[in-house]
C-alpha cells in the first residue's frame, strides 16, 4: 500500500468513527449493526507497509538482538528505533521488548523463523514506553492471547491506561502513519523483584530496584549467559528520555544490577551491547546531575548548571557521538536540577 493510499485509508477510518459516534447518538448504529460491523472490519483492512528485514546479531549462546541504529522514530524509519531481543531456550521463544508496531513485530517474528521452529512462549516489557511493547500485537495475533507477557505492575497499569493511549498515538504521528493497524496490547502478567522463570536450559530473574527511568522499568538477567537486558535503565550512546525518572534513582540500579547481577553484556534498549554500557551511561548521568545539585547547594541558578554541565569532561566527551544530544541536552539539565532541588531541600 502506497503512503497516500495509507493516508486516504486514515481519512476514511477517522471519518468512520466520526460517522458512527456522531449516529450513536440517534440510534443509527443500534439500526444498522451491519455499518458499525462493516466500520469494524475495515479498521483491521487498514496497515501500513511492512519493515524491511534487519538480520538478527547474536550475543550469546541463547540471546539474539535486532539491532535499531536509529534512536529516535521517524517516517523513514517506520518506527524502528530500539532494539529487539529475543531468547531461545529449550522450551520456547521469549522476547525481551519486542518493538514499537505490528509491523516491526512482524518483522521480528520472521527472523526468528529463519533461526528456529519453536513456538514464543513468553514476552517481558521492560518499561510503559510503546517504542518497546506495541509489538506485542504482532505476537498475539500469531499465538493467541493467551501468551504470557510480563511487565512490572506499574508498567501494566500504564500501558492499560494514559501512557499506552498516548504512546500509540505519538508512533503513528512521527512515523507519518506507518504504525497504522497496531492495536494496544497490555500485558496479561505482573512480575515483582527476584521473580525467576525456568525455561529449560535458560533461566530469567527479573531485577526491579524502584524509579530509574521509570517507575516500572525491570531489568531481565538470562543467568546461563551471564547477560543482563537493561530496556532503558541504561542506554549506549543515546540520551535517555528522564521525563518520567530519577537520575539518583537511575545510580541506585546501577549499583544495584551490579551487586546482584553483574553481567559481563549489558543489553541496552537503545545503542549497541557490552560491558561498559552502565559505566558509559552513569559517568554521562554523573556529569549531568552532579553539577546540578552542586549548583543548586550554591544558590546558583539552572543557566550557571547548563554551562557546568556543558564543560565537564564526562560529558563534554560524550557529546558528539550521543544521539539526541544537542536537542535534548538542556532539558535533561532542567530535569536534574528540579531533582536536585528537591533533594537538597
Amino acid at each position: 500500500m502506497s503512503r497516500s493510499s495509507i493516508n486516504a485509508a486514515c481519512a476514511r477510518r477517522q471519518f468512520l468513527k466520526w460517522g458512527i459516534g456522531a449516529s450513536a447518538g440517534l440510534g443509527v448504529a443500534v439500526a444498522y449493526p451491519q455499518l458499525a460491523a462493516f466500520a469494524a472490519d475495515l479498521e483491521d483492512f487498514i496497515k501500513g507497509p511492512p519493515i524491511p528485514d534487519i538480520a538478527p546479531q547474536r550475543l550469546s549462546e541463547h540471546v539474539w538482538m535486532i539491532y535499531a541504529t536509529d534512536g529516535f522514530p521517524t517516517p523513514e524509519n517506520q518506527g524502528m528505533m530500539s532494539n529487539i531481543t529475543f531468547v531461545i531456550t529449550a522450551r520456547g521463544v521469549v522476547f525481551l521488548d519486542p518493538g514499537g508496531s505490528l509491523q516491526i513485530g512482524e518483522m521480528a517474528l520472521r527472523q526468528v523463523r529463519a533461526l528456529t521452529d519453536k513456538p514464543v512462549i513468553a514476552v517481558f516489557n521492560s518499561h510503559y514506553h510503546g517504542d518497546h511493547w506495541l509489538a506485542n500485537h504482532a505476537l498475539v495475533e500469531a499465538y493467541g492471547p493467551e501468551l504470557p507477557i510480563y511487565a512490572h505492575p506499574v508498567s501494566k497499569e500504564q500501558i492499560e491506561g494514559v501512557a499506552g493511549s498516548m504512546w500509540h498515538g505519538l508512533m503513528e504521528r512521527w512515523t507519518n502513519q506507518a504504525t497504522v493497524g497496531t492495536r494496544i496490547v497490555p500485558p496479561n502478567r505482573t512480575v515483582e523483584h527476584g521473580a525467576e522463570f525456568d525455561f529449560g536450559d535458560v533461566t530469567l530473574k527479573v531485577h526491579h530496584y524502584g524509579t530509574a527511568h521509570t517507575p516500572g522499568d525491570i531489568c531481565i538477567e538470562v543467568v546461563e549467559d551471564d547477560l543482563t537486558h537493561v530496556g532503558d535503565v541504561a542506554m549506549d550512546r543515546r540520551i535517555a528520555n528522564m521525563d518520567d525518572g530519577s537520575y539518583v534513582g537511575t545510580f541506585k540500579f546501577f549499583d544495584e544490577l551490579e551487586r546482584n547481577a553483574g553481567s559481563a553484556i549489558w543489553v541496552p534498549g537503545h545503542g549497541k551491547p557490552g560491558d561498559q554500557v552502565l559505566n558509559w551511561n552513569r559517568a554521562l548521568f554523573e556529569g549531568i546531575y552532579e553539577n546540578c545539585l552542586e549548583a543548586v547547594e550554591e544558590g546558583l541558578g539552572m543557566d550557571v548548571a547548563r554551562e557546568r554541565v556543558i564543560k565537564d569532561p564526562r560529558v563534554a566527551e560524550r557529546a558528539n557521538d550521543t544521539l539526541g544530544f544537542e536537542s535534548n541536552i538542556g532539558k535533561y539539565v532542567s530535569i536534574a536540577y528540579l531533582e536536585a532541588e528537591a533533594a537538597a531541600f
